[in-house]
């Protein structure tokens, strides 16, 4: 009887598994908007999701539905697909085209782009790690659309580019954006941008509108970069590994004068000054034979200093993949960079090459414990090391830019490095490259998070609550091997028919061991806390969404004033109709410690609305219109910008002002302070912003954004509005206002062309403002208000040319900035009062911190698997202050002097020169922020292009590989502008920018 059971039980498993696979089954494929397969993504029935399967390597499935199901398609990086079952037993394409993207807003809220309602940039892993950057902050230049990203020059492990979301908005200088990984917010110094690789990213949200910031509070008001990371994918193994190899080299490193040249200007500089010159006949004849190298030296200190070639790797591994009830994502990545220092090698037992070296290892898992809860758990761990020569404080960079070519040789005879009375031996950059030692630092980080998820729907249908928490630490340690050495150098006292005859012998500083102190060079923890608990629901046409949240922060850095709190309580409801329109209403309330006991809640609403013009039955013939979405925000953010901590007190200070205290203490005068500023409130910005999302002719996808903003109740000081007789500092006011407006425009073109693939793609951001209120101070003329002028906004005074001689000089105006000499320059009397002074500035040129113009354009192209692709990055409305040591400001203070300006300097025989006269005096007329000193510093870059190839998917089976690929690419290699002797990104005394040529290969199996 027993094994009749089990016989009927089998014929009747094998029935219904006939009768669905014929009858019911519905198999498809879903595909990307290039038709390349979609692996790993869960496929589910919406109203039954115990049925569910996941979509194998060709990204094709098969699952039991009927005809009135409806399809859920939910791919790794979360974008969801709704797909009607029209009729079973057929096979289907899903394709997961531009109206199905995610926008991950964080806090765990994720809406299709169709639905969404706010102005989010993305960009996807591909285009990401196409640079081949260490870092994912390197890795965004002219990726995102609306994000300013510039670049910065200096150490590896230093190299933290900057950020600004739709420009400048602010008078109190705090115009950053806030950073968060996966929703949460990791710290509030973007160290995560130096520990994060793009290897392990999968998309990058640019957050810029009101409907979009409002769930972050006071520190979400000039935007949010919400980096995704990579996570696990449903029924599938994954196992990847990348190489990379970079070679790299310093670009437009700084020419600095041969010690010939630098004599000579020198001397000249001295007769411009009246003075007697440094150096004789014989002297320059000595410099210019090179007969004397210990007396007369000729030292090219960057070509003694550096090398012409460093070197950077990069390799990753990771395993990706999970079950229908777990999901994991595990990277490895270990980077190693050696710098540019020549002859480190020169000590038996250490280098003193700069180079740095990482390890990364993430974890992310994705966990359903029952059908009704959800764990999220991920972590990420980072260990770097780094070394540099000798001291931080040595400043190798500012001594490269100071010490001139003829200042000592690197060596004495006797084997003493160089040095003398007037540039010490510390002044000696290969000295202090090779025998100074080195220091090291340790940075050790950890950033973990977990998150439960709960489904209520047993007691609520549609109830739902999730709680996550976070915790970071991270902290930096310095070793100290550094050490002391002898120094000296020998000089000639007479000469004697044409050759040295007597000399003078000069020795300083002396040898030590090498040091061996260590300490903590800072530390940072932080602590997160969200919880909310939502509500989802579908009634008809109608399906609603709302949240109540809850979310606190806590952080705290080594130091004074360095603890902070925030919190946020919100009410999100987003709701949609007919699968046509779309609101969000946000009402945030949020909370910090650094502001005043009465006034730290404020409140802040928002309001977002989109339309999907494509869903309307009027536009469901017009074939060339995939998807059209019409969207508008509008909303009141607060932030906890405060011009100082305890602003709300008066102040008693230490110093030899007013006496307060002398009668009654011993520690000496005291002095009144700043005045409290009483009454306060938060800086505030009204965002509004109208947008339009669009896929067009199958290939086609626009995105246009329109937006203004007005920030008011800016804390600005009150000393516009007050006399200098009240005897204080001033307080400061809610009363400044800047207005902020622009416009954004993203488009890509991807097309399958036969074997050929086609890939196109553009960005063009414009953001502008103008100060409109800021308490300032009466002006004699109205050219010199800053107040209507834009934030940053450089005054200077306007140059007409240089004085010829003493006669130009008695018949021009009177430059009240010292006595000036043939030679320096000439400004233009704006008002014509007879005299040039502090009322003959004008506003000129743009700021020098952030471009109103940023922009970018890429071209790919594939065909069998040999591919190409290019992307140019650019800037426009940029101003440079020319005044670097040596480069444009040179002989004062003992520094040496560039070839370039040396050639471009005013003399009597070149009159109508770049620059002004040479001299060893701090002329106070010439150093004035004028014209001259100013220089456009608009770009072009070629970021980065890549040759690759695939190899063909038949070869790669027989070899059990699911694919490979080859490339070379190179790294900024061309950059146009008009900056002459420097990269625009590399201004000042810094590092010169470095290019690379990439050789790597990335395996999957």
């Amino acid at each position: 009887m027993k094994n009749k059971i089990i016989a009927l039980a089998i014929f009747a498993c094998a029935s219904l598994n006939s009768w669905a696979q014929n009858e019911n089954n519905v198999t498809g494929r879903v595909i990307d908007p290039l038709g390349n397969p979609v692996s790993g993504a869960l496929v589910s029935i919406v109203n039954n999701p115990f049925v569910k399967v996941a979509t194998d390597k060709d990204g094709k499935f098969e699952i039991m539905a009927s005809k009135e199901n409806v399809l859920k398609i939910q791919t790794a990086d979360d974008a969801v697909k709704m797909y009607p079952v029209v009729d079973s037993g057929k096979s289907v394409t899903v394709v997961m085209d531009f109206s199905t993207g995610k926008v991950n807003y964080g806090f765990g809220l994720e809406q299709a782009l169709a639905e969404s309602t706010g102005s989010v940039s993305t960009a996807n892993a591909e285009s990401i790690n196409k640079r081949s950057a260490l870092t994912i902050g390197n890795s965004l230049y002219g990726n995102v659309l609306g994000l300013t990203n510039m670049q910065k020059t200096g150490a590896t492990w230093d190299q933290k580019s900057s950020m600004y979301i739709r420009g400048l908005k602010t008078l109190n200088g705090n115009n950053g954006i806030l950073v968060v990984v996966d929703g949460l917010e990791r710290d509030n110094n973007w160290n995560v941008l130096n520990y994060i690789t793009p290897e392990e990213v999968e998309s990058v949200n640019v957050l810029k509108d009101a409907a979009a910031l409002a769930l972050y509070g006071y520190k979400g008001v000039n935007g949010v970069l919400n980096i995704v990371t990579k996570r696990g994918k449903y029924k599938s193994r994954e196992i990847s590994f990348s190489y990379d190899h970079a070679i790299d080299w310093q670009v437009r490193k700084p020419e600095m004068a041969d010690a010939y040249t630098y004599a000579s200007a020198l001397n000249e500089a001295l007769t411009n000054d009246g003075k007697t010159v440094r150096y004789s006949q014989n002297e320059l004849n000595a410099f210019k034979s090179g007969q004397y190298p210990y007396l007369y030296p000729n030292v090219d200190w960057w070509k003694e200093t550096f090398r012409n070639t460093g070197a950077s790797d990069i390799a990753t591994l990771s395993f990706r993949g999970g079950s229908t009830r777990m999901r994991y994502y595990t990277m490895m990545n270990l980077q190693a960079n050696q710098g540019f220092i020549a002859n480190s090698n020169k000590n038996v037992g250490y280098s003193t090459q700069e180079k740095f070296s990482k390890g990364n290892f993430r974890t992310n898992l994705d966990m359903d414990l029952s059908p009704n809860t959800k764990m999220q758990a991920n972590i990420m761990g980072v260990l770097n090391e780094f070394s540099r020569p000798g001291l931080g404080s040595d400043n190798l960079i500012s001594k490269l830019y100071t010490v001139p070519s003829a200042a000592f040789p690197i060596r004495t005879q006797d084997g003493l490095w160089g040095g003398n009375a007037t540039w010490n031996g510390y002044y000696n950059p290969v000295a202090l490259t090779q025998a100074r030692g080195y220091t090291k630092g340790h940075t050790r980080a950890l950033y973990a998070d977990m998150a439960l998820k709960q489904d209520l729907s047993d007691f609520v249908k549609g109830l739902g609550g999730n709680i996550r928490i976070g915790y970071d630490n991270i902290a930096s340690y310095w070793e100290n091997h550094s050490k002391e050495y002898k120094y000296g150098s020998q000089s000639v006292s007479s000469w004697q028919n044409g050759a040295p005859a007597a000399y003078n012998t000069y020795t300083g500083g002396s040898d030590s061991e090498m040091s061996g102190d260590s300490k903590l060079d800072w530390q940072y923890r932080s602590f997160n806390f969200q919880a909310n608990v939502d509500y989802q629901r579908q009634f008809g046409s109608h399906n609603l969404y709302t949240m109540l949240m809850y979310s606190y922060k806590y952080d705290n850095a080594k130091g004074v004033n360095q603890t902070f709190y925030h919190q946020n309580l919100a009410w999100y409801t987003h709701y949609g109709y007919k699968n046509r329109y779309f609101a969000d209403f946000t009402l945030m309330n949020s909370a910090s410690n650094v502001l005043e006991t009465n006034s730290k809640w404020h409140l802040s609403p928002t309001v977002g609305l989109a339309w999907v013009m494509s869903n309307e039955d009027f536009m469901k013939n017009v074939n060339w219109v995939d998807f059209l979405k019409l969207r508008a925000s509008w909303g009141i953010l607060s932030t906890d910008n405060i011009p100082y901590n305890g602003y709300w007190n008066e102040t008693v200070t230490g110093g030899s002002g007013y006496p307060i205290r002398d009668n009654f203490s011993n520690d000496g005068s005291w002095q009144e302070g700043a005045l409290p500023s009483l009454n306060g409130t938060t800086e505030k910005a009204h965002k509004y912003n109208l947008g339009l999302d669009a896929g067009l002719f199958k290939g086609l996808t626009l995105t246009i954004d329109g937006f203004y903003e007005r920030r008011s109740d800016i804390w600005v000081n009150t000393s516009g509005k007050n006399s200098s007789v009240l005897g204080a500092s001033n307080s400061y006011k809610n009363a400044g206002i800047v207005d902020s407006w622009g416009t954004e425009i993203g488009a890509d073109y991807n097309k399958n062309i036969g074997d050929f693939t086609l890939t196109l793609g553009g960005k063009f951001t414009l953001s502008k403002n103008k100060i409109k209120e800021q308490l300032e101070a009466p002006q004699a003329y109205d050219y010199l208000r800053s107040t209507g002028k834009s934030v940053g906004q450089i005054f200077g005074l306007q140059a007409i040319g240089y004085f010829v001689d003493q006669a130009d000089i008695n018949n021009s105006p009177t430059q009240q900035f010292g006595q000036v000499k043939p030679g320096d320059i000439k400004y233009k009397d704006q008002n014509n009062d007879g005299v040039i002074n502090n009322n003959d500035f004008v506003a000129m040129g743009y700021n020098s911190t952030v471009p109103e113009i940023y922009y970018s354009f890429n071209v790919g192209l594939e065909w069998k698997g040999l591919g190409f692709n290019a992307q140019f990055q650019g800037v426009g409305n940029y101003t440079a202050i020319l005044e670097t040591t040596s480069l444009y400001r040179p002989l004062v203070g003992n520094s040496t002097i560039s070839n370039y300006y040396y050639a471009n300097r005013w003399s009597a025989e070149n009159p109508n020169a770049r620059f002004p006269r040479l001299t060893t005096e701090s002329v106070d007329n010439n150093l004035k922020t004028s014209s001259v000193w100013m220089a456009d510093r608009s770009f072009l870059k070629l970021r980065n292009c890549e040759i690759y190839y695939k190899l063909p998917a038949s070869f790669l089976e027989r070899i059990k590989i699911k694919n490979a690929k080859f490339y070379v690419r190179g790294i900024d290699l061309l950059c146009f502008d008009k900056i002459d002797v420097s990269d625009p990104e590399a201004m000042g005394v810094s590092y010169p920018a470095t290019r690379s040529v990439n050789f790597g290969l990335s395996l999957g199996f």
